[in-house]
């Protein structure tokens, strides 16, 4: 990679893969707990999944799919992640994945293993489990902040969905700009982490969405309002990030980079004495892995916002995101209905579906999003959705946390 205008076309192009948009897909993360309530040992769990654990807990491990065709990750506080297939109808997603994490409960809990569907650690202090390098630089990024990135990666656990990017830059605007002009109303309207153990006082109705909001925002905030153009916008953004840390191949090498150096300054040879290389394009593969805002560009749209939700209602979201972005005039009005409260992002962390404009939106979206729903029953769980908020009830209040397995309740 020899220049930063080869970079920023690369990251544009392998970040946002343009084709008809038609698939959809999903991650969805829980907390974990052994017999005790304590954090099951890294043993226990690469034991319980077997095939299916990734390499970080069993280098030499197939990481095999599950049979619906979810694969399996651990976050650095234990929390176990299954991210789906794309489908092109989220009926059929929902299915499998409903399918795949019944699976995942039962091989967890053959080894005493629960899984709480919970956003949040209400009970626990932040504790990382994880000992690769990559969390000891993330970890060591994030200690200046207080202890949010702690929370962040240990205490925390989100319901993520995925949709195509779109079929040209025009698509891609206008889907990218959605996306984001929806985050605050459905951030109010999901909000379920009234608790997180280990943080300051302070009511919120998403803790999760504190601890991001209060992180790293050059890395989790870019300043998307200025974006006409998402796709170079991103790419040049992306570059002028600082680096969260540095791949090495030395087993016992130090992956932290120097302090506030961006991934332009090592392309420039501005790092030459500290890294000694210049970058090639795994090491900006990478550092897109380490780019944590609210919707990601990974050739696909990654909506990272939500908290996780309770019990299976995860469901909601996916149809939710489906209807929205079903056609250009259903995205035009969804973005027209959220633009009132599109920058109140610490608003909706905060007050959740209390603020008075934030829930009246969050009623119309889950309406619109009803009316073009693919299915009778997609339409009936949306409709629920609205009724919910429009009696301005948190997810918690349909169904509090819900923990799987043996010992659970």
């Amino acid at each position: 990679m020899q220049s930063r205008a080869a970079a920023e076309a690369y990251v544009g192009g392998v970040c946002f893969k343009l084709g008809p948009p038609t698939l959809i897909g999903a991650e969805l993360e829980w907390l974990t707990a052994g017999p005790t309530g304590s954090r099951p040992t890294l043993a226990d769990l690469a034991a319980a999944l077997g095939p299916y654990a990734p390499t970080t807990l069993a280098s030499a491990s197939p990481a095999a799919p599950l049979p619906g065709g979810s694969r399996v990750t651990i976050e650095p506080g234990g929390q176990i992640e299954l991210s789906s297939a794309p489908f092109a109808d989220p009926a059929a997603l929902t299915q499998r994945l409903r399918a795949d994490a019944a699976r995942l409960r039962d091989l967890l809990a053959a080894r005493g293993i629960s899984i709480i569907s919970a956003a949040a650690d209400a009970t626990r202090p932040a504790e990382r489990l994880l000992r690769l390098p990559r969390y000891t630089a993330m970890e060591r990024h994030f200690a200046g902040v207080g202890p949010f990135g702690a929370l962040m990666m240990c205490n925390t656990a989100a319901t993520q969905v995925s949709v195509d990017a779109g079929a040209d830059p025009a698509e891609v605007q206008a889907r990218w700009t959605a996306l984001y002009v929806l985050g605050p109303t459905l951030i109010a309207a999901f909000a379920c982490s009234p608790r997180l153990y280990g943080a300051p006082r302070g009511q919120w109705a998403s803790q999760r969405m504190r601890t991001w909001l209060r992180l790293d925002p050059a890395r989790t905030r870019p300043p998307v309002a200025d974006w006409a153009d998402p796709i170079g916008a991103y790419a040049h953004w992306a570059l002028d990030v600082p680096l969260l840390c540095l791949r090495c191949t030395e087993s016992d090498a130090d992956w932290s980079p120097p302090p506030g150096a961006t991934f332009a300054d090592w392309l420039s040879g501005a790092l030459d004495d500290e890294v000694g290389r210049r970058p090639g394009r795994a090491d900006l593969d990478y550092h897109l892995t380490t780019l944590f805002p609210p919707v990601r560009a990974s050739g696909h749209l990654e909506v990272r916002y939500l908290d996780a939700q309770p019990g299976d209602s995860w469901t909601t979201p996916v149809h939710l995101f489906d209807a929205l972005l079903s056609t250009p005039a259903v995205v035009a009005e969804a973005t027209a209905l959220a633009t009132p409260v599109a920058g109140e992002w610490h608003t909706a962390g905060r007050f959740g579906l209390r603020d008075r404009q934030l829930r009246r939106t969050a009623v119309d979206l889950f309406d619109l999003a009803a009316a073009h729903a693919r299915s009778g029953p997609a339409a009936r769980e949306l409709a629920a959705a609205a009724r919910r908020c429009r009696a301005g009830r948190s997810p918690l209040t349909e169904s509090g946390p819900v923990r799987n397995g043996t010992g659970g309740s």
